[in-house]
C-alpha cells in the first residue's frame, strides 16, 4: 500500500527539482527556456522541440532552430517570456546572455526557491494525509497492529521525502548565493 504513495511522493520531489532547475543561478541552464512556447506554424510548441539548446559558455545559451524561418519566432518568444534575458540574433542562431545577478536578485531567488520547496513539502504531506485516510477506510479489514505499522511506514516515507526536498533546497540556495 505504501509503495503507491511513495511513488507519488517521489513525483512531488521531482516536481520540486524541476522548479529549482528553472531558477537561474550564476550559470546558464537550458531548463530556463523549458516553459517558453514558440508559435510553430500556428501551434504553441516548446523551444526544445524546434531548436537545439546548448551552453557554449558558463553564462551563455545558444539556441539553434532546426528551421531557419523559426529564428525570428524563437527570438520573439524568448523576449515575450520576460525571464530577465535579452536574446541576440547571430545568423541562424540566437545567443542568450545571462546577466550577472545582483545581491538583491540572489536573495529574491532564494525566497522563490524556498517557496517551491514548501510547495513540495505540502504536496508530500497531502499525499501522507491521503494515504492515512485510505488506511482508515480499511480499519475493519486489518488489525490495529498492521494499521500502526503501515502508518509508521507512511510517516517514515514522508520524513524521508521532506528531508530530500530540504537537502535539494540547501544545494540550490548554496548555488544561488555563490558569487
Amino acid at each position: 500500500m505504501s509503495t503507491e504513495y511513495e511513488v507519488k511522493m517521489e513525483k512531488a520531489v521531482d516536481a520540486t527539482l524541476r522548479e529549482f532547475a528553472k531558477l537561474r543561478a550564476g550559470q546558464a541552464s537550458p531548463a530556463i527556456l523549458n516553459d517558453i512556447r514558440v508559435d510553430y506554424y500556428g501551434t504553441p510548441t516548446p523551444i526544445s522541440q524546434i531548436a537545439k539548446i546548448s551552453v557554449p559558455e558558463p553564462r551563455m545559451l545558444l539556441v539553434s532552430p532546426w528551421e531557419k524561418p523559426m529564428v525570428d519566432a524563437v527570438e520573439k518568444a524568448i523576449l515575450a517570456a520576460n525571464i530577465g534575458v535579452t536574446p541576440m540574433k547571430d545568423g541562424n542562431c540566437i545567443r542568450v546572455s545571462m546577466p550577472i545577478l545582483t545581491t538583491e536578485r540572489r536573495q529574491e531567488l532564494v525566497k522563490i526557491a524556498r517557496k517551491h520547496a514548501e510547495d513540495g513539502r505540502v504536496a508530500v504531506r497531502n499525499i501522507r494525509r491521503d494515504a492515512n485516510d485510505a488506511l482508515k477506510k480499511k480499519k475493519d479489514e486489518i488489525s490495529e497492529d498492521d494499521m500502526k505499522k503501515q502508518q509508521d511506514a507512511i510517516q517514515k516515507a514522508t520524513d524521508k521525502f521532506i528531508a530530500d526536498i530540504d537537502s535539494l533546497l540547501a544545494e540550490k540556495e548554496k548555488d544561488i548565493l555563490k558569487v
